[in-house]
């Protein structure tokens, strides 16, 4: 895929680990039109020459914080129509995946490196709508659960 080719990724990453693992990712973009969707509007001098779209930050014990992030990804999924959505993690890459998926998008999840002895819970969500399911510890991967390819750190 390429510009030319009109595809088109949302690489969606909340804060901290998350968008550092994001960040290493990005040379495996080259050459397709991405996009992409975090927590931080300070993130926009990291993807200079993308879209970025901000959302709520949120977790499972706050439901009003976890309404407006998944209002904010889909109107960005809405907006760009991604072929493919990656996603490092957390609530903001579980919720894009789930609405990526019914749009029929191609859906990627990357658990993060930090979680070393089981998945996170947004990865564990995750799996129901990834059509490529990862994580970054082999001990981790399981034949009914996520594969392990390596890890981006």
């Amino acid at each position: 895929m390429s510009k030319r080719s009109g595809k088109r990724i949302l690489a969606v990453a909340s804060g901290g680990g998350h968008w550092v693992q994001m960040m290493r990712l990005r040379p495996a973009f080259e050459g397709y039109e991405v996009a992409f969707l975090s927590v931080h509007p300070e993130y926009q001098e990291q993807v200079r020459g993308h879209r970025l779209y901000v959302v709520a930050d949120s977790n499972a014990k706050n439901k009003i914080a976890v309404i407006k992030t998944a209002w904010g990804v889909w109107h960005a999924l809405r907006k760009e129509r991604p072929d493919v959505v990656i996603s490092t993690g957390a609530a903001p890459g579980g919720l894009a995946l789930f609405f990526a998926k019914r749009m029929g998008a191609k859906t990627i999840w990357l658990d993060s490196i930090a979680n070393a002895e089981v998945l996170s819970l947004s990865g564990q969500k995750a799996g129901a709508y990834a059509d490529l399911w990862l994580t970054q510890w082999p001990e981790l991967a399981k034949q009914d659960g996520p594969e392990y390819s390596g890890s981006v750190l």
